[in-house]
């Protein structure tokens, strides 16, 4: 089932974080497990964003154990050093939860190796990297999460988010979204919908280099855009692919540092709402989602099948 929400103010910034909490928190209904933030904030573009997390947060009741702290710690240690072996200086660097972290870098080379060589470390798993990306996801509502990592005064221009009903996969962090475009910076993905073709598209995207973290069918759409962007195809060309290149129903959403995209799959099944003027394109599985922000008497219209729209800032 599951609930996606987008929006993108065109020519100004806002409160994108308290906004995007809102429409995630309208959608609770569609996904209770795990609630997903891609914000494009208002940050200089000098450093890097590193959010990465060095465990799991599995909550209370579950059969799972929370690892003890101090194991958190010692695998932060282990990245800082990997960090300072590549190059990379930290600038700046906030502990968000015991298990999850917020660094600003300064790093000048390759993020594919870059990225690699962080996650070659146990249980490490970079969220996301970008000058404007904050990419929060964990366990919990819209309402939780954003509190837990105090969202609600993040200002930017855009943001993509997604509240997760678990069905292809667990109720843990990595399979939630949203998903890192990997290895590009400030790139993210947001998906409802079922793909049947993931195991065959993913083993050809491995063989490739590409890299997977979870076995949510909802990555591959990250990597599959990803991999032709790196062979020179821009975003709205890699959207069109995917149409054809990937099977199953879906409706997605996918940011950058300065646009905002969607993609429906030429049979429409999965839901899609949206409005459009001049200043803000705000869209949702639900029209709730946009209603929680936009309370006035609006228009709004539902996407055609095989429908690939990008808007710009």
């Amino acid at each position: 089932m599951c609930g996606i929400a987008g929006l993108i103010h065109r020519g100004k910034s806002s409160n994108v974080g308290e906004e995007l909490q809102s429409m995630l928190q309208a959608l609770k209904h569609r996904g209770p497990d795990s609630t997903g933030y891609a914000l494009y904030a208002d940050n200089d573009g000098q450093n890097f964003i590193l959010r990465f997390k060095v465990g799991e947060n599995v909550g209370e009741g579950s059969t799972s154990v929370n690892e003890d702290e101090s194991v958190y710690n010692e695998r932060k240690k282990l990245v800082d050093k990997k960090l300072s072996e590549l190059g990379a200086t930290i600038v700046k660097e906030e502990k968000l939860t015991p298990y999850s972290f917020r660094y600003e870098i300064k790093y000048t080379q390759d993020l594919m190796e870059f990225s690699k060589a962080i996650e070659a470390i146990e249980s490490v798993e970079i969220l996301s990297i970008g000058k404007s990306l904050e990419l929060i996801k964990d366990l919990g509502d819209a309402t939780a999460v954003s509190e837990r990592y105090g969202l609600g005064k993040l200002k930017g221009t855009h943001g993509i988010g997604h509240a997760r009903m678990a069905t292809e996969s667990g109720v843990d962090i990595k399979s939630a979204h949203p998903f890192w475009g990997y290895p590009f910076a400030d790139v993210s993905v947001v998906h409802n919908g079922q793909l049947t073709n993931y195991w065959n598209n993913r083993r050809v995207l491995e063989n490739k280099g590409m890299r997977f973290m979870s076995e949510c069918d909802s990555e591959l759409i990250a990597v599959f855009l990803a991999e032709k962007m790196r062979n020179g195809a821009t975003l709205e060309e890699g959207m069109k692919e995917s149409l054809t290149g990937l099977d199953g129903v879906f409706t997605y959403f996918v940011a950058t540092k300065d646009s905002l995209g969607m993609a429906k799959d030429t049979m429409a099944a999965k839901p899609l709402v949206l409005y459009e003027s001049d200043d803000l394109v705000a869209m949702g599985s639900e029209e709730i989602a946009i209603r929680s922000i936009l309370p006035q008497e609006i228009d709004t219209y539902d996407p055609f099948d095989g429908e690939v729209k990008v808007w710009q800032i």
